[in-house]
């Protein structure tokens, strides 16, 4: 498995990093934790050994399972976990309303105050079993909390030991360049934005300002969901408990589109190089100029260990282009093409 480094941080990463938002169960249908448990030590011993998880991931149910995958070899996993969104306080801006992986109403909130902070993490340290998280991230922005107060908390976090380095995701340059001023001499290691072959869009302004200023960029989503393995055919149907089931890339017309373009040239890369599409997908993503790696997520050991290997492959040149060139010609309609960071200026231009 190939390393970088995490920006100017004191993190070493594999490019593959295994994501645990589906361990949580909630938009996914449901968990088995015991496998998931199984995929994430499998992920570990493959060498794809950082799990990023969140505390709104199954609302903590997703950060338990991590703790119980990592028992017994803490020392051999990059932890990273995140905060500002709470669904147990009624403080802060209303974001969604949602019910979890038990059915359970939930009122998930933005609040990213310092006191909102620092009780996040003690909460997470404890669900994780861990002294320290090796990378914290805030979730998403908040409009009612200034930046710099955030990342001064999460300073004092740092200087305690609780806290190994502090990231972002989902914040546009200006944030970030306000939060590495808050930070001084203490690196920005982080952003975690969407980016795979159907949502490009950081390209433009937040991936060139991220290799500028050496922020490490985690990309989440790199298969759109499992879009991109080829196993997702206009007949698949997904329950309700699916979130996949109202995403507009899910859509019957979209996907068949997409699976043209996966059958016409992303298998045949893929069986010209004895891989698989969810492998040479991720490959794409990690070769990009300014991406540290990709988070991709597993629910079963054989996914996991899939998604390992994909941490080996190097694609050529020719194949990343042909890739670019085919998917980049996809008409879905701006909904179903990312549309993440149009969404998000327009959002924090509103604030």
């Amino acid at each position: 498995m190939r390393r970088r480094r995490l920006g100017r941080s004191s993190l070493e990463v594999p490019v593959v990093v295994f994501g645990a938002w589906a361990a949580g169960g909630w938009a996914w249908g449901g968990v088995d934790e015991d496998e998931v448990v199984r995929a994430m030590q499998a992920s570990i011993d493959a060498g794809a050994d950082a799990i990023d998880t969140a505390p709104v991931y199954g609302f903590g149910l997703s950060e338990r399972l991590v703790g119980r995958a990592i028992r017994g070899r803490r020392d051999q996993v990059v932890v990273m976990t995140k905060l500002g969104l709470r669904w147990d306080d009624e403080h802060g801006a209303l974001w969604f309303e949602t019910t979890d992986q038990d059915g359970v109403a939930r009122a998930v909130r933005r609040d990213a105050r310092p006191e909102s902070a620092l009780h996040e993490v003690r909460r997470s340290l404890a669900r994780l079993g861990v002294e320290r998280i090796d990378l914290l991230q805030v979730h998403w922005p908040d409009a009612a909390t200034p930046i710099e107060d955030t990342i001064g908390a999460l300073l004092e976090l740092r200087r305690s030991g609780e806290v190994r380095e502090i990231g972002l995701s989902n914040h546009g340059p200006d944030l970030m360049r306000r939060a590495q001023a808050t930070l001084g001499d203490a690196p920005l290691a982080s952003n975690q934005p969407k980016y795979s072959l159907l949502a490009r869009e950081i390209e433009a302004e937040l991936l060139p300002w991220c290799r500028d200023e050496d922020v490490g960029v985690l990309a989440y989503s790199p298969l759109e969901q499992g879009l991109l393995s080829g196993c997702a055919p206009a007949s698949r149907k997904f329950d309700k408990s699916d979130g996949r089931h109202r995403r507009p890339t899910f859509e019957d017309a979209n996907r068949a589109k997409v699976n043209s373009v996966v059958e016409s040239t992303l298998r045949p890369i893929a069986e010209a190089r004895g891989a698989t599409c969810a492998q040479v997908a991720l490959a794409w993503v990690v070769a990009q100029p300014g991406v540290t790696a990709a988070i991709a997520g597993a629910r079963s050991v054989a996914q996991a260990r899939e998604n390992a290997q994909a941490g080996d492959l190097e694609l050529t040149p020719t194949e990343s282009a042909r890739l670019r060139a085919a998917f980049g010609a996809l008409e879905l309609g701006a909904a179903a093409r990312g549309g993440w960071w149009s969404r998000l200026r327009r959002w924090l231009r509103s604030v």
